[in-house]
């Protein structure tokens, strides 16, 4: 059973997020909304990239034993996240007034000690 309480995996997570903003920022995307929370799920980052609105989902593996970090957005995932999506664009009021698409920044190990990061743009979609 996973333990999101956990205080050093917690912290991980935390600094793995820090890490995929300063990435996707250096792209050229800019931070609205950190951390989004609502009954339906949460969504990592929420940033802008131009006219789209982008809902990221930022995955770590630690270990190169397990699935990489972008297969482990599995379809359950998927819909948690379509459903906190669309509670954030009502709750906003941009339902019908901007492009959105859904990424995820996976964060894997290295064999040199080192991570390396991965952006997969519009991962999935609202089917």
């Amino acid at each position: 059973m996973r333990n999101c309480n956990h205080p050093a995996r917690a912290e991980r997570g935390r600094l793995a997020e820090q890490e995929a903003e300063q990435y996707l920022t250096r792209q050229g995307l800019t931070l609205r909304e950190r951390n989004y929370r609502c009954k339906l799920g949460e969504i990592d980052l929420i940033m802008a990239d131009r006219d789209t609105l982008v809902f990221v989902e930022v995955r770590l593996r630690t270990h190169h034993a397990f699935a990489s970090a972008a297969e482990s957005v599995d379809y359950r995932k998927q819909q948690k996240l379509l459903r906190a999506a669309r509670h954030y664009l009502l709750r906003t009021g941009l339902t019908d007034k901007v492009n959105g698409r859904f990424d995820v920044v996976a964060i894997n190990p290295r064999s040199d000690n080192g991570e390396s990061i991965i952006w997969l743009k519009d991962a999935f979609g609202a089917t």
